[in-house]
């Protein structure tokens, strides 16, 4: 294992799935942190606010209860002040202990500062209201001072409750700023998390679409019939497997394609020896080296010769229709100025149309393309080609290049019998070479217009015969810039 490839291993999960799980994972992992977070805050807050409410409550419970336990021990105060008698101090006494029991009772509540003091004050001024009841310094309690601490001591009490009251309030308050600062983390927090988690998608998405990427790399390299360099697919170890199955698949078909082309070189040869040597008798017969020639044997031999020819160009042909298959999977992309190329084309052709007495028009607007430029004018040089050869004597070839629907437009006319209706399909078919017409059979073998539908394709564009009129007619339309040619597309 090479050093990329234990890199990859140490990066990726075993499995493309697994990369998966692993990349949905990291993108949750700030939202699911955030939730926690959030929970966490929102737990601690409601057990703040249920201790807070609790606390209050109670506090505020106590101070009632505090300020109904004053008035009694005012009561039995004032009673015990004015008649000696020992029931009421006993009552009184009593009062007196379940005060002091409730006093600290409620001191053990968790108070503030503020209710707590005033809670002890409460209490020296009622162990000061019992002492002067029961221990007077000069034998018998004045009411009149009596019924002095017993005010002080109520108005104490109601301190008590008052500022209990406050207290809660102010806890419901500082409640308030809290779940209000809590408010302001979690948005933060979430905005945060959003960003953790769009960021991390990006990173990942990124991670996840380079292993794709490379096979999609791969498949187009194979069906553009680059079999030269080798292919490599980084990620998880089942899509490292498909990229060693596609470089498998690479090999084979360059062994194929190997094998083809020994198998066309090898029936080339194998065919052009016997013809050469039969070309060769004819040839001989023709001079007649081995003797003079009957008429009749001279058409034979005639026969002969000419078929001879019409072999070795037939296989030439085939030969070069797969090479131009070869070529059609792989395209030169240039800038191409259409009217130059087509001017090119028929200044090829004009000899030809002269010589048959035809005239040859033009008419080409500017229009430049994205294409490849050799094999294009191998399409305009076959259309011309055919044009010319079934036009009769005298006859019109017109070319037409325009932009028709952000498409380039090529069209091929000519004053010749056209292609029957029944033939238009099959026209483009390999080795199809259609009836006789009005002007007789052309020679041919019938591969040009099937290498040009091949190019025309390759182009993303599209070649047919145009039904209606006089003559024949061929369209070609082409894309200004093909997005995705027919090699890279396979």
């Amino acid at each position: 294992m090479t050093a990329e490839r234990k890199l990859s291993a140490l990066r990726y999960p075993r499995s493309f799935l697994g990369l998966l799980i692993a990349a949905f994972l990291l993108v949750a992992l700030p939202l699911i942190g955030t939730l926690l977070y959030s929970a966490w805050h929102t737990q601690q807050l409601t057990q703040q606010s249920r201790s807070a409410v609790s606390g209050a409550s109670a506090a505020a419970h106590a101070g009632r209860s505090l300020v109904s336990r004053v008035g009694s021990i005012e009561r039995l105060a004032l009673q015990a002040a004015i008649l000696p008698d020992a029931q009421l101090r006993a009552d009184f006494a009593r009062a007196h202990e379940s005060f002091r029991q409730f006093a600290d009772e409620f001191s053990r509540l968790a108070l503030k500062d503020e209710p707590l003091a005033a809670l002890k004050r409460s209490i020296e001024r009622e162990q000061a209201l019992y002492d002067y009841v029961t221990r007077p310094p000069r034998g018998r309690p004045d009411p009149r001072t009596v019924r002095a601490m017993a005010a002080a001591l109520a108005d104490e009490a109601y301190q008590v409750l008052s500022i209990s009251y406050f207290v809660a309030d102010r806890e419901v308050e500082r409640l308030g700023a809290s779940a209000e600062d809590v408010h302001r983390r979690l948005i933060v927090m979430v905005l945060i998390a959003t960003a953790l988690a769009l960021a991390a998608a990006l990173a990942l998405t990124r991670l996840i679409a380079q292993p794709i990427a490379e096979l999609d790399s791969a498949i187009r390299q194979l069906g553009s019939a680059d079999f030269a360099r080798p292919i490599r697919v980084g990620g998880p170890e089942d899509l490292q497997g498909l990229g060693e199955r596609l470089d498998w698949l690479r090999l084979r078909l360059t062994e194929l394609e190997a094998q083809k082309n020994r198998f066309l070189r090898h029936l080339s040869h194998d065919l052009k020896t016997p013809l050469a040597a039969l070309r060769e008798g004819t040839e001989l017969l023709n001079d007649q080296v081995a003797g003079p020639l009957a008429p009749p044997q001279r058409q034979v031999v005639a026969i002969l010769r000419d078929n001879s020819v019409k072999l070795q160009r037939l296989i030439e042909d085939l030969l070069d229709y797969q090479r131009a298959l070869h070529a059609a999977s792989g395209l030169q992309i240039g800038a191409v100025a259409l009217d130059g190329l087509l001017r090119q084309c028929a200044r090829s052709h004009q000899l030809a149309a002269q010589a048959k007495g035809q005239r040859l028009l033009l008419e080409a607007a500017p229009i430049v393309i994205r294409a490849d430029a050799a094999k294009l004018r191998s399409v305009f040089d076959n259309l011309l080609g055919n044009a010319v050869k079934f036009t009769p004597a005298g006859g019109e070839v017109r070319v037409l290049a325009s932009l028709q629907g952000g498409l380039a437009a090529i069209d091929v006319l000519d004053s010749g019998p056209g292609v029957p209706p029944e033939e238009r399909d099959a026209i483009f078919e390999a080795f199809f070479r259609g009836r006789a017409g009005a002007y007789g059979r052309a020679e041919g073998t019938g591969l040009g217009l099937a290498i040009a539908r091949e190019f025309t394709e390759a182009h993303g564009g599209r070649i047919e015969v145009v039904a209606g009129g006089r003559g024949g007619h061929f369209r070609i339309t082409l894309p200004l810039r093909p997005a995705a040619p027919l090699a890279e597309a396979a």
